[in-house]
């Protein structure tokens, strides 16, 4: 394979979960990866042996925006381009929202949200200058699924960072950056479960509540039916126009998992009724007349 044809990506959080997944499967195309996490020396005892497309680095991204510009930098002068930006990286803050407040909201958008944004950002002004790039951005049905709580506030950062990943799209285009965004439903990935409840100011009055929402949680772990590694390859095929994605129009959402279809099909038609209900009066809000030229 011509350096031309090979592809380079950055994915962060591949120390476990879709990253790890991710990393193998870009590498059995041929393409080159350099792969992040925050513990520089988990991900070597993630990824032993040496591979010469394989480029380990450091990169925490709930860092400030200065420091994840330079390991953004020190990532560019690897291979001397980026190709491909995944955002993987995250994390889920299981709290009920009175009790986890803004303190445990601002820790879930520092990773999930903030994060994103640096890291996209640290990227773009490469891949605006080449005038080539692809974004993609880890979001989840959990977005649709804000009910189902005690996981709210994650919900609210990937319905967050799955708007601002709508925003770069438009914005991107002119440069010709495509940007994916990622709806993942229940996979069996590592430790996606184990966070405990964030507690901040406890309520007795919630603790039926949390603790059930709780036990839902842990009963899923370790049971989902979603294959991380199936998913990622199908991810890998969108990003190269391969195998099942060959000849499809590039897709700005990609959703992933029977469950994530059902749940993101369940919560559109419930808006859409809800809409259909209350048209009659809620679009009859106009001025009745518009008012006359002095």
């Amino acid at each position: 394979m011509g350096v031309y044809q090979q592809k380079i990506w950055l994915i962060t959080g591949t120390s476990s979960g879709f990253g790890k997944r991710l990393v193998a499967s870009v590498l059995a195309r041929g393409d080159r990866v350099i792969a992040t996490a925050r513990d520089i020396q988990k991900l070597r005892a993630v990824f032993p042996s040496s591979n010469p497309n394989l480029h380990l680095a450091e990169l925490d991204i709930s860092d400030n925006t200065m420091v994840i510009a330079q390991r953004i930098k020190a990532a560019l002068a690897v291979w001397g381009r980026i190709d491909v930006i995944v955002n993987n990286a995250g994390y889920g803050v299981k709290a009920i929202l009175e009790e986890g407040g803004a303190l445990a909201a601002l820790t879930q958008f520092q990773t999930n949200l903030f994060g994103v944004l640096n890291v996209t950002n640290a990227v773009l002004p490469h891949m605006r200058e080449r005038r080539s790039g692809t974004v993609v951005i880890l979001g989840s049905r959990s977005a649709w699924r804000p009910e189902a709580s005690p996981a709210g506030l994650y919900a609210a950062s990937k319905a967050a960072v799955q708007a601002i990943g709508e925003t770069y799209a438009t914005e991107l285009r002119p440069f010709g950056v495509r940007v994916l965004i990622v709806a993942p439903g229940s996979f069996r990935t590592e430790g996606v479960h184990a966070y405990p409840a964030t507690i901040n100011t406890r309520i007795p009055a919630y603790e039926d509540a949390r603790n059930t929402g709780m036990a839902r949680f842990a009963a899923i772990a370790g049971k989902e039916r979603g294959d991380p590694a199936k998913a990622m390859e199908l991810l890998v095929d969108v990003v190269k126009g391969e195998g099942r994605a060959k000849g499809r129009e590039w897709p700005l959402w990609l959703v992933l998992g029977r469950d994530a279809y059902a749940d993101i099909r369940a919560k559109t038609a419930k808006l859409l009724n809800t809409m259909d209900a209350w048209e009659d009066v809620a679009t009859d809000l106009e001025f009745d007349c518009e008012p006359m030229n002095a």
